[in-house]
């Protein structure tokens, strides 16, 4: 894997952003930034609007005010597909890998063509990452336990060579040594330049990692 530079300036940008499920708001006036090399955590309870802030920056919610940049360009109003296209990869909390797919055929389907100043993330650098993937390439996911699928989801979407990504609740279920597993990932992305935006509520595993934390309660930023 090639490190790309560290920048001071913000890579995602939110601001004053309202959304949430057709009539129903749930989020509100939302400003955040996530710099290169950064790892900024989403911290709050279940339904404080964690999740539904990672989707809707992703385009998978339409905005109905406020606005998303990346890398200086608006991407809300674009498609998930479009957004991905740019360099924002987005690890779900429920996951998603393809069960009929072998291991193998799951990082294939994620991969991208590099990108000027993203890091390259090929087969090997994705094995070295996460080795315990590396005697499972032809096991189909379906087989595959929970941490090892997480583990597969966060390799799937580095395969695309994101310049940032989202990842929502990435320690949730998982076994002690696995979340470990998962820490050392995204420390990684950060070393490597990648921006991170975590929706987390494991305390634990947000202060090992996070340069900033925003606490949202009822869909609105407590603090900063």
């Amino acid at each position: 894997m090639r490190a790309c530079a560290r920048s001071t300036l913000a890579m995602l940008e939110v601001r004053a952003l309202s959304a949430g499920y057709g009539r129903s708001r749930v989020l509100f006036d939302l400003s955040l930034e996530v710099g290169a090399g950064e790892v900024a955590a989403l911290v709050g309870r279940n339904g404080a609007g964690k999740s539904t802030l990672l989707k809707a920056v992703m385009g998978l919610l339409p905005v109905s005010s406020g606005e998303v940049r990346f890398e200086s360009r608006r991407i809300d109003g674009l498609e998930p597909h479009e957004i991905a296209r740019l360099g924002l990869g987005y690890v779900p909390e429920d996951r998603r890998i393809f069960t009929d797919l072998t291991v193998a055929e799951n990082l294939a389907v994620g991969r991208q063509p590099g990108r000027p100043g993203a890091p390259a993330w090929d087969q090997a650098a994705l094995l070295a990452l996460f080795p315990a993937l590396a005697n499972l390439l032809e096991r189909p996911g379906g087989r595959l336990s929970g941490g090892e699928q997480q583990m597969l989801c966060i390799a799937r979407t580095l395969a695309g060579n994101p310049r940032a990504i989202l990842m929502d609740e990435p320690s949730e279920g998982l076994a002690p040594r696995m979340v470990d597993q998962v820490a050392k990932a995204v420390q990684a992305l950060k070393a490597a330049g990648v921006a991170v935006l975590l929706a987390e509520q494991n305390a634990k595993f947000t202060g090992r990692l996070a340069d900033r934390a925003y606490r949202l309660e009822k869909g609105r930023i407590m603090a900063a």
